[in-house]
């Protein structure tokens, strides 16, 4: 899978538009990055990438493409 294909499903978990997001894109300028998307994301991980994803994980997130990382 290919980072444009992780955006983009980053973005549909998020429900934000398509395009919108970037690897530098940081996290604290998405309005949409909520405790509610922080959820969406552990089960995005979980389901599509079999990762487990912890709060301590999600805290250490400053990037989107953090979390391209720790999707593989």
């Amino acid at each position: 899978m290919t980072n444009q294909e992780k955006i983009a499903l980053l973005e549909d978990a998020l429900e934000i538009e398509s395009g919108t997001l970037n690897e530098s894109t940081l996290l604290s300028d998405v309005a949409e990055y909520d405790s509610m998307a922080k959820l969406s994301l552990i089960v995005l991980c979980d389901e599509e990438f079999s990762k487990k994803l912890t709060g301590e994980q999600i805290k250490e997130f400053k990037t989107v493409g953090d979390i391209l990382n720790f999707m593989g």
